[in-house]
């Protein structure tokens, strides 16, 4: 350590608060460039306090080790908790990501439609003396010559451009891109849209453009939309959407508060109650007989292997906690393989082909007992440590006023057990109610049910991932946010009130 001190400990400091400072910088500018201004304050604070705490040489020493510590749990605890809350009072998710400005101006843009009776124009991809992408057209019918940006449509003097087969080929005032380079600009040249007096002009691929005309109109005083069509007036709806008095809502939306709203989607509306109630039921009960599997298993292990003079005693434990020094998502993903229903090992050798975990049955038993199984050597652990921190006194007491084995365990040996291991049950099972990786390792959530938007093995958690990112019709943050709020109060409510029943608090310490 004295190497690292004086000379050499002083430049490591202040290549390292140099180069702290460095990305502060750059996510600070980062940040301003989107008017963040609140984390621009909080992270200019945050870069201050730690170069004043860790320059000062020998005070603050304490603070060296608290400051960082709180940092990063504001980082990675709190401020994810507050950004979850913050989204479940919103309506974010597909189609509600943006601002309000970009809303409409999606809507617009995706409003243009082809007008049947337009001719349409034969075009050249090009570029302009900045090296911006233009579009040299020719239309159909006049045969005239035009430039195309984001700016409009532009009439070009015809001794300006040369055309073969109606298609510009060379020009005196652009570059034309060659055909070997435009794979590399296709998806700009796709999106570049040329606005006219009544609509726009778009690329269809590289030789011809096609005529486009809105379907709605927005009227900017008003703050509203009005489909050409029917007539229909769209309005803001104050939850983030444009919507017509028939509640028929546009697509595309923004982000908006909306209070309580998604609370109270859970409670009335049935295809989101209906599989949330189910995934419920499942999910307590996959997790209170993991518990009771694991701890039960793991305590008779523990009772047979505690036996004095026993032979092959550290082999039979070492065996037992195998499962425990392997990391868990790999035994997943074998347990997965072994079986499945085609080509699986367990299949094999019962000579049967049991649907494991393609059955909503086997497979919520056999995430039951893969899970089970690699909570056992857990419990094993735990429960021989217990069993061993028992008097020995008190059992030779109880044989001494007649107790047999059975009345010994069951009054003395477990009681003490469960005071100890009370809290980890709890622990064991905050963890199986949140347990995502057995159950989307193996199953991934399902089999997929006809009747629910949820799989058969789906777990609140895994519902939530699935709403959150992995739906079919679309990402729902903000419900995803509002169930895991849910969650949290369940695990918490139980949690409380299996410590108050157990009396375990006063035994923590």
């Amino acid at each position: 350590m004295s190497a690292l001190s004086g000379t050499v400990g002083l430049l490591i400091k202040v290549t390292f608060l140099a180069l702290l400072d460095a990305a502060a910088l750059w996510a600070g500018l980062a940040l301003a460039d989107q008017k963040r201004w609140g984390v621009v304050a909080l992270e200019a604070a945050a870069t201050i306090a730690l170069n004043v705490v860790l320059a000062n040489p020998r005070r603050l020493i304490p603070s060296k080790f608290l400051l960082p510590g709180v940092l990063f749990l504001l980082i990675f605890q709190i401020v994810p908790i507050v950004y979850t809350v913050s989204v479940a009072f919103t309506n974010e998710g597909t189609a509600h990501v943006s601002s309000k400005a970009d809303a409409i101006q999606a809507i617009l843009d995706s409003s243009l439609a082809e007008d049947p009776n337009a001719d349409g124009y034969a075009i050249t991809p090009a570029r302009d003396a900045s090296g911006h992408l233009v579009i040299l057209a020719v239309d159909n019918v006049t045969l005239k010559p035009y430039v195309g940006t984001s700016a409009g449509l532009t009439a070009l003097a015809p001794a300006s451009v040369t055309i073969v087969d109606g298609a510009i080929t060379a020009s005196t005032t652009y570059r034309i891109v060659p055909a070997v380079s435009r794979a590399a600009i296709d998806k700009a040249f796709s999106a570049l849209r040329v606005p006219t007096a009544d609509g726009a002009i778009q690329p269809q691929g590289f030789d011809t453009a096609m005529v486009l005309l809105p379907t709605m109109r927005y009227d900017g005083h008003a703050g509203t939309f009005t489909r050409l069509a029917d007539h229909h007036v769209f309005r803001d709806n104050g939850r983030g959407s444009f919507e017509a008095p028939n509640h028929e809502q546009l697509l595309q939306g923004w982000t908006a508060g909306v209070g309580f709203h998604n609370f109270a989607r859970i409670l009335t509306n049935r295809q989101i109650r209906q599989p949330l109630l189910g995934v419920f039921a499942w999910t307590m009960t996959f997790a209170v007989s993991t518990v009771v599997l694991q701890f039960v298993v793991g305590l008779f292990f523990a009772i047979v292997l505690d036996r004095r003079g026993l032979r092959f005693q550290k082999i039979y434990r070492s065996l037992i906690i195998v499962p425990y020094a392997i990391p868990g998502f790999l035994l997943l993903l074998v347990w997965a393989g072994l079986l499945n229903e085609g080509f699986g090992a367990v299949n094999a050798a019962l000579g049967r082909d049991i649907p494991w975990l393609t059955d909503t049955n086997w497979a919520r038993f056999s995430v039951i007992m893969v899970n089970s199984w690699l909570g056992i050597p857990y419990f094993f652990l735990v429960s021989m440590g217990a069993l061993q921190a028992i008097p020995a006194d008190l059992s030779e007491a109880a044989i001494v006023d007649g107790a047999g084995r059975w009345a010994i365990f069951r009054r003395v040996r477990l009681p003490l057990l469960l005071v100890a291991t009370s809290p980890l049950l709890i622990a064991s099972f905050a963890y199986n109610f949140n347990n995502f990786n057995t159950v989307y390792l193996l199953t991934a959530g399902g089999p997929p049910s006809p009747d629910s938007a949820a799989g058969g093995t789906d777990l609140l958690i895994t519902y939530t991932y699935q709403i959150a990112i992995a739906a079919g019709k679309g990402n729902d943050y903000a419900l995803a946010s509002t169930v895991a709020i849910l969650i949290f109060f369940v695990v918490a409510g139980i949690s409380a009130v299996s410590f108050w029943r157990t009396n375990s608090l006063e035994n923590l310490a």
